[in-house]
């Protein structure tokens, strides 16, 4: 019988283990797959580019083969030939580099760019020896639709990185959590009436973000009153195409991970009973926003 006790309150003990770790490993989990979701898209926005960036070179290519096969000019053919190399070895070796190695993407389109200008100087060589034919024209023709295919192409990638840009821009931005709003009295103690209130204390926290940039950061807290009039705290910020009132503002140190906050209102008038709401802002945008109810 004491036995039967025994693996009975065992199998309890291991059940409320499992609950326990449970509880520790899911919120983990749901942050974790909230960052891979946003290293994610960042590392598909440079991805994007280095594309982009591999079919400029690649056409820039065919236009020199392309120019060549129209021409008799045995030293311009060399020139040409040397310049198309020149564009495939720096095609290869975009190939080979990391879309997240930004010194070498850099350099790698710094190239793009100079290949761009020397065939823009050749086309003009070429116009300036009047060698065209008939059939060059209608390559060129053909190759015009090549390019326009790639151009959709490039269009294609553009709206893509634009849409990714927007993702890591709001991934980026920061998000107030644990919004809480206290009346104090004379005593710094908690006023159970909003009339018997001397400071108003709001306490919020940045929640953890690897994408925002870290560094300052000037938080702008907003208390509207029932009548929707504002606390005033003597100084306005931007916020769509216009200046509002703050109430309280406050510089922190964000490091993208979880910063708590606190600021205090003086009041130096009448507070009615009734709904307060508290909005929060940062790098124009709202962060957070929740509402109060003060007994009179």
């Amino acid at each position: 019988m004491k036995k039967g006790y025994l693996i009975a309150g065992l199998g309890s003990a291991l059940v409320v283990a499992a609950i326990l770790v449970l509880l520790v490993i899911l919120p983990q989990q749901s942050d974790n797959k909230e960052l891979e979701q946003k290293v994610s898209a960042i590392e598909e926005l440079a991805q994007l580019e280095k594309e982009e960036m591999e079919n400029d070179y690649q056409r820039l290519g065919e236009q020199y083969g392309e120019m060549m096969s129209q021409i008799t000019n045995d030293s311009l053919i060399a020139q040409l030939t040397r310049e198309q190399l020149r564009t495939q070895q720096l095609l290869e070796e975009l190939k080979k580099v990391k879309a997240d190695d930004t010194r070498e993407i850099t350099r790698l389109k710094k190239e793009l760019n100079s290949v761009r200008a020397v065939l823009r100087d050749y086309i003009r060589q070429v116009d300036s020896l009047n060698r065209i034919n008939q059939n060059l024209r209608q390559e060129n023709t053909q190759l015009s639709g090549r390019l326009e295919e790639s151009h959709r192409q490039n269009q294609n990638l553009e709206q893509q990185r634009e849409q990714l840009t927007e993702k890591v821009t709001i991934a980026a931005q920061l998000d107030a959590t644990a919004i809480n709003m206290t009346a104090l009295n004379k005593r710094n103690k908690n006023a159970k009436k909003i009339k018997d209130a001397k400071t108003l204390q709001v306490n919020f926290n940045i929640s953890r973000n690897v994408t925002a940039e870290n560094g300052q950061r000037t938080i702008f807290v907003r208390i509207q009153t029932p009548n929707g009039s504002v606390l005033n705290g003597g100084g306005t910020f931007a916020y769509e195409n216009r200046q509002l009132e703050y109430s309280m503002k406050k510089i922190i140190e964000y490091s993208g991970e979880e910063t708590p906050v606190t600021v205090y209102w003086q009041v130096g008038e009448y507070l009615e009973a009734g709904e307060y709401r508290v909005s929060i802002f940062a790098d124009g945008n709202m962060i957070g926003s929740r509402a109060f109810n003060f007994e009179k």
